[in-house]
């Protein structure tokens, strides 16, 4: 059996290829066996199992050193330990990466001056940053400054991947031309949305663009709405990470520039799950984009009841309330002709708290703006829903703030059609390429790395996880 293999890059503005450009061609990736020739080439590896099996023989080892008072003993493991990355949480996990740092603030503890020198040049040399030392130790920041001064450690800081990968964009659009517009239009034509043809009817299909830059505020309300929806906010130790992770094609390109708004994302790459009933699909490959902020940079309750939203949204203007609207839509929303009239609808699991969103915006959409949405019940989920001139008032409503790709194309290009500026035939020609094929395979889903390796020509590598907060450099 193979091994399942993680990339994890990052993402700025457009996108960054894993390790170069793409090996496939012009065309979704089909070919599963190049993935696993890969594998078969490489030597063989310890097992996850086998290594945190070391990892916690080396921290028994390092204690038992401890407990006979061998501190040049327990200096070696720690050494071992390092090397072998049980320090970092990334790879083993939480428990055994504190566990080190138990181990690093024992030997501390039982130091003298001249032997907490050597921990920190040795630690020092081995590359870890100094806030992992700093929490390993549990000093204050006094202390520690003082430390460092009377050891004469000096710890340089680390130049972010954010500057870095900032210089690179700034040389590729002054260098290659490379922008947003082209992004977006490799990214739509990828999709089989042709761009110059919507633009000679008047419709422009990367109006999604527009106000992006202003979502790098995280009191935009639309924020709560996408929170409330796609995107997992999570408090950490000294943190919040937001999450947002799909499967889909225009979602993988939609998030990591949505998320590039406020910071540079980081993106994993993983085997996602198999949708039931797609029998066309063998393998899923998922891409989850993720920031780190600071503890006091999200601006909006994680957790809230029923009673809590219905007041942070009626404290809204009118104009807030559309964008949290368009950041639900954007998230578990759908926009759609149905053959017969226009459609909004918001979807949320039947049993889970998200349900609760549904009959609060319910309510309050049709006190503020006096439209009607209807509540369905199907199977697992339940869906909020506004229907023909209610959809198209609210689409009238929220259309400016919301910036998926295809619902914003979808939700111009009915609003022409209801006001009479495309007539049927137009409509129809253009609304075709929008659509999703059913029960088939469709390059519109399932190819977000593909598209992600398209829409920017970029390349560069890193490796990380969101739980890189445990081990973020000063």
């Amino acid at each position: 059996m193979h091994r399942i293999r993680r990339l994890v890059i990052s993402a700025v503005g457009g996108f960054k290829i894993i390790n170069g450009p793409p090996k496939v061609g012009k065309g979704p990736m089909n070919n599963e066996k190049d993935l696993e020739s890969s594998n078969e080439a490489s030597l063989p590896q310890p097992t996850q199992a086998g290594r945190i099996e070391t990892c916690t023989e080396l921290i028994r080892q390092a204690r038992k050193c401890l407990n006979n008072d061998n501190k040049e003993c327990a200096m070696k493991l720690i050494e071992l330990l390092i090397k072998n990355q049980c320090h970092d949480g990334r790879v083993f996990g939480r428990e055994v990466a504190d566990k080190v740092k138990d181990v690093v603030h024992e030997l501390w503890l039982v130091s003298d001056h001249g032997f907490r020198c050597e921990m920190l040049k040795a630690l020092r040399d081995l590359g870890l940053s100094k806030r992992w030392v700093y929490d390993a130790l549990s000093i204050g920041s006094k202390d520690w400054n003082n430390w460092l001064v009377k050891c004469s450690v000096d710890w340089k800081n680390k130049t972010t991947r954010n500057k870095v990968i900032k210089v690179i964009e700034s040389l590729l659009r002054e260098e290659f031309s490379w922008s947003e517009a082209k992004m977006c239009k490799t990214l739509l034509m990828y999709i089989g949305v042709n761009v110059e043809t919507f633009r000679r009817y008047g419709v422009e299909p990367c109006i999604w663009l527009e106000g992006i830059n202003e979502l790098s505020n995280l009191r935009n309300p639309y924020w709560l709405g996408l929170a409330k929806s796609d995107l997992t906010v999570e408090k950490m130790n000294r943190g919040i990470v937001l999450v947002i992770g799909t499967t889909n094609t225009i979602d993988a390109v939609f998030f990591a520039v949505l998320l590039g708004a406020v910071k540079v994302p980081s993106l994993e790459i993983e085997w996602g799950r198999i949708i039931p009933g797609t029998k066309y699909i063998s393998k899923s490959i998922s891409t989850s984009f993720y920031i780190i902020l600071g503890i006091d940079e999200w601006p909006w309750p994680i957790k809230l009841s029923a009673d809590e939203l219905e007041k942070i949204l009626n404290s809204l203007s009118d104009e807030g309330l559309a964008m949290f609207i368009a950041g639900m839509i954007d998230g578990d929303g759908m926009v759609y002709y149905d053959g017969k009239d226009a459609v909004v609808r918001i979807i949320t699991c039947k049993a889970c708290p998200k349900r609760l969103i549904l009959d609060v915006l319910r309510n309050t959409i049709a006190k503020r703006f006096g439209i009607v949405g209807t509540i369905d019940h199907i199977r697992a989920t339940d869906i909020l829903r506004f229907y023909g001139e209610n959809a198209v008032r609210l689409l009238r409503r929220v259309v400016k703030y919301m910036h998926h790709p295809l619902k914003r194309l979808r939700a111009e290009l009915i609003l022409m059609y209801y006001e009479g500026r495309i007539d049927d035939d137009k409509f129809e020609k253009l609304y075709e390429q929008t659509k999703y094929e059913l029960g088939a395979p469709d390059v519109k889903r399932n190819h977000g790395l593909e598209a992600l390796a398209r829409a920017a020509p970029q390349t560069h590598t890193h490796g990380g996880t969101k739980h890189e907060i445990e081990s973020m450099v000063d």
